[in-house]
């Protein structure tokens, strides 16, 4: 497998550090809201990436924080009259639900800052002793100045980086340059905050990671991920202190995928074309938003439109008609191993699929073997003499192929009795050739949410 390294620019053969094992750490999301639909591409992305490498074999240990505490979290706490951690622990219930939708699995470790000040605090101290931070005021920063590979992530002139954080600067700041970022913020009144060395406060976003991330895995990660939106600050100051900290690389691969445009626009409440996770779930079921955002090579710019999502809900419309399909011939087929042409056939979409995720996680190239292998099934389903055991290793491979991706998972609602009795009302009268009345009660059909056709394996009911 090839993977495109952030750092060097270019694709590199993935090879873990420790043989057969694999850290993987995706920054989290800071939970002061909802998750938007850019969120969500990251999500899917690096879901897909340890569901790939389970699928190659591989033990993937996989880590992804909660910034549950910051600027955004206390402001809208104070606006709700609650505690930011009771908006916070709240906002992680509605975060779970949204990635579980989304078909995204539970990391194996969930480190939340606020649980995590301990480890945070060694980590300052060590760059302090080390004379890579400073105390200033209540205050304490890192002297960006002191590292000099600063900026080789995000491949920017140390001018361009000097001059734009001189815009950055914030009120009551005390810095020696402005490139110096935060590592232990002072509080300010009503803010929570913990003791410590350097006085009442509470951790500066980048040093949040950086702990956490070298605190449960000892030495490099062989990943570490996230959206484009991170490389700089947050993953090129979390660079700097970590091997200013530790001593050692804090990844050999860096990852992140591409923005999310909405209609050719950067996403954006200001512009509002700005889209949560749950408004697109309540209206088009969070599976087709997750199989929208798989349709673009991860690095790719992704654009979002209504009409995007239309086509994302007809895509996952196909798929389930063919594994329904597959599924019913199965149930009828003559006893038999599997042909040597179906068995070719569906190696080949299974290599086709391989080729295609182990360059750099292609998952557009990748959903296209798994039409390709759904074009396939259908002629063999119009073979009348295919073998239950053709069948079974057609199902096998769509199984596994869509199972990666993770892009089939939502159960088929329970057919309503109503509409059950309205179908069986509509072959009478087929049989008796009242195909006036047929027509008229596929209409009703129809109006109650459903569609009814007539198929090679018998009469297909499916909702709207």
């Amino acid at each position: 497998m090839r993977i495109y390294n952030t750092m060097t620019r270019k694709k590199e053969e993935f090879v873990p550090i420790d043989g057969n094992k694999v850290n993987i750490y995706v920054c989290g999301p800071t939970v002061y809201n909802l998750i938007h639909v850019g969120n969500a591409r990251q999500l899917c992305v690096f879901d897909v990436l340890r569901r790939y490498l389970k699928y190659r074999g591989y033990d993937v240990r996989y880590i992804q924080n909660f910034t549950d505490v910051d600027d955004k979290i206390i402001r809208i706490a104070n606006e709700r009259g609650i505690s930011p951690f009771e908006h916070s622990e709240a906002m992680i219930k509605e975060y779970f639900k949204d990635a579980r939708g989304l078909n995204v699995a539970d990391a194996d470790l969930h480190p939340k800052a606020t649980e995590s000040i301990g480890i945070i605090l060694d980590m300052v101290k060590k760059l302090i002793d080390k004379g890579f931070a400073y105390q200033s005021g209540g205050d304490v920063y890192f002297s960006a100045n002191k590292y000099p590979e600063y900026g080789k992530l995000s491949h920017m002139p140390l001018d361009d980086l000097r001059a734009g954080a001189s815009e950055r600067v914030d009120i009551g700041e005390q810095k020696r340059d402005p490139m110096d970022f935060a590592v232990w913020k002072a509080a300010k009144e009503g803010e929570p905050y913990w003791d410590s060395p350097y006085g009442k406060g509470r951790p500066g976003w980048h040093i949040e990671c950086s702990a956490m991330s070298s605190h449960y895995v000892s030495g490099p990660l062989d990943i570490h991920g996230g959206g484009a939106d991170l490389i700089f600050p947050h993953h090129e100051n979390e660079i700097a202190q970590s091997e200013c900290a530790n001593g050692y690389a804090l990844a050999n691969i860096w990852m992140h995928n591409g923005m999310l445009n909405v209609d050719n626009r950067k996403m954006s409440k200001s512009k509002g074309n700005f889209f949560l996770v749950r408004d697109l779930a309540e209206k088009f079921g969070y599976e087709p938003v997750r199989f929208m955002l798989l349709q673009a090579q991860y690095r790719a710019q992704l654009n979002y439109t209504p009409e995007v999502m239309e086509g994302a809900v007809a895509s996952l419309s196909r798929l389930k008609t063919c594994k329904k399909s597959l599924e019913k011939s199965m149930a009828s087929a003559k006893t038999g191993s599997c042909s040597d042409e179906i068995r070719a056939m569906a190696e080949n979409r299974r290599k086709q699929f391989i080729e295609a995720m182990d360059d750099d996680l292609n998952t557009a190239d990748g959903i296209t073997a798994v039409f390709e292998l759904v074009r396939e099934i259908n002629t063999a389903l119009l073979d009348k003499n295919v073998s239950a055991g053709s069948l079974e290793l057609l199902k096998e491979v769509f199984d596994e192929l869509t199972g990666v991706l993770g892009i089939i998972y939502v159960k088929e609602e329970e057919i309503p009795e109503e509409v059950i009795k309205l179908v069986e009302k509509r072959k009478e009268a087929r049989k008796n050739k009242d195909f006036a009345l047929a027509d008229s009660i596929r209409e009703e059909i129809y109006s109650k949410g459903y569609a009814v056709e007539e198929t090679r394996q018998g009469t297909d009911i499916r909702k709207l």
